[in-house]
């Protein structure tokens, strides 16, 4: 294949990469691991992502708790009465701060997926009693305003480097019902509006440093165009609304929609950023020691840098349960790592390497380019150029052939990383400009 990256067009520059410290960062009791997770997914020599995911859980009550998973039950810095308790969560706030020592986190959100468990009708944070309701209480939006806004500001006060702040999370899902397995609360499109109109009426009474992030819709075609639509009616929204971000679900196999969000986000999207916030393989097709899912990763984070526009990109979690992800006896998770419930052992899902790929080789501040739809049989290439000039291609070759690439560019070396299902970002160096890609292999190719 052929690439024309001479008169390549420039799309973003990137924001960076990231993940979620949903539901695992609470759960690493000993120091020493916490020190070893955040390295792998923080660190230099683990993925060096930038952005990190804080979830701000919404509490719980023992007596009136319909979640059996206990990486489910998510402490909340509020009391039922009202007053705050800064020792909760204690042990997801060490792993922040671990995250923060790297050095490589600049952008730190704070998200939540429910209201606090006192704001809601329901009593509990995984959503009402009937699907597709919202469980925020018309009466509670300013308090639940206040509550999220007062704990970003605490941690700011405690030189957290606090951004941004996500009141609300995959609003258009059903949140509820009979069957319930997380926090989560549906919103109705009017009911964001009002919600984000709430934060913002606080923010601006505080003369708050805090921005608007979100909402975080939860697929490309459902509601995302109506969501900005009704916030960039709104001009207080749009003074804090400083990231409109969106998640990538249920278009894995659909450029189309991708392109097609691209065009839409140029003509209407006016915040400064425009971030893919979450995405996992969903539901999980492949286990978490096959290269499949981890080619499959590398092309969607390619497809949405460049076909959908998007300035970062954030996996769902770092790291997720395995035992209640097996399925004959393989394990299904869907974390860049793996860990046993009380974090006793944990490992590396092949995916982590996909992620790699981009995070520890496209530094921030590069330049996503476009080269035209560069997919055929299964072999599909991106496009970057990094602050130093130099191109860096990512290959996904989800064919069982050996690939040959040929960028139009000249250059004195290019410097190949290359993960199988084998053997993980291998190195090597060619002055030739036809390029060897493996078989069923992820490359990045840094070209100077």
């Amino acid at each position: 294949m052929k690439i024309n990256l001479s008169n390549a067009k420039k799309i973003k520059n990137l924001k960076g990469f990231g993940a979620s410290s949903c539901w695992w960062s609470p759960q690493i009791k000993d120091e020493k691991t916490a020190g070893e997770i955040t390295e792998l997914l923080y660190g230099d020599s683990g993925l060096k992502m930038n952005i990190y995911r804080y979830n701000a859980g919404g509490g719980y009550e023992e007596d009136n708790l319909r979640m059996d998973n206990p990486w489910r039950k998510v402490e909340s810095f509020m009391e039922k009465d009202g007053t705050y308790n800064w020792d909760r969560d204690k042990y997801a706030v060490r792993v922040m701060r671990k995250a923060l020592d790297t050095g490589n986190v600049d952008t730190l959100i704070f998200f939540v997926n429910s209201p606090h468990f006192t704001h809601t009708i329901s009593g509990q944070t995984s959503g009402g009693f009937t699907e597709h309701f919202s469980n925020l209480a018309k009466n509670k939006y300013h308090a639940f305003a206040k509550y999220l806004i007062d704990i970003a500001e605490h941690f700011i006060s405690e030189g957290y480097p606090v951004k941004y702040i996500s009141p609300i999370n995959e609003p258009q899902w059903k949140w509820g019902g009979d069957y319930v397995w997380q926090e989560g609360c549906h919103y109705e499109p009017e009911e964001v509006r009002d919600c984000f109109l709430a934060f913002a009426e606080e923010l601006e009474k505080r003369n708050s440093p805090l921005l608007l992030y979100g909402p975080e819709s939860g697929s490309i075609t459902d509601h995302t165009r109506e969501y900005y639509e009704l916030l960039s009616a709104e001009p207080l929204i749009m003074k804090y609304l400083d990231v409109f971000a969106y998640h990538s679900y249920g278009s894995d196999n659909n450029v189309e929609n991708k392109t097609e969000m691209k065009k839409w986000a140029k003509r209407n999207v006016k915040t400064p950023r425009f971030d893919m916030s979450e995405w996992c393989e969903l539901p999980c097709k492949h286990d978490t020691k096959s290269i499949d899912g981890a080619l499959i990763m590398a092309r969607i984070i390619g497809e949405d840098l460049i076909y959908s526009g998007a300035d970062s990109w954030t996996a769902w979690v770092g790291v997720n349960q395995w035992e209640r992800a097996m399925r004959d006896g393989k394990c299904y998770s869907d974390g860049l790592l793996v860990a046993s419930d009380d974090f006793s052992k944990y490992y590396t899902a092949m995916r982590y390497y996909a992620m790699a790929h981009y995070s520890k080789y496209i530094p921030k501040g590069s330049i996503s380019l476009d080269i035209g739809y560069q997919t055929s049989r299964g072999l599909s290439v991106f496009a970057f150029q990094a602050q130093d000039k130099s191109k860096i291609l990512v290959v996904s070759n989800n064919s069982r052939a050996r690939r040959i690439i040929e960028p139009d560019i000249k250059f004195n070396t290019a410097h190949i990383i290359t993960s199988t299902q084998y053997e993980q970002l291998k190195t090597q160096d060619t002055k030739i400009n036809k390029i060897t890609v493996e078989p069923k292999s992820i490359a990045t190719i840094i070209m100077r």
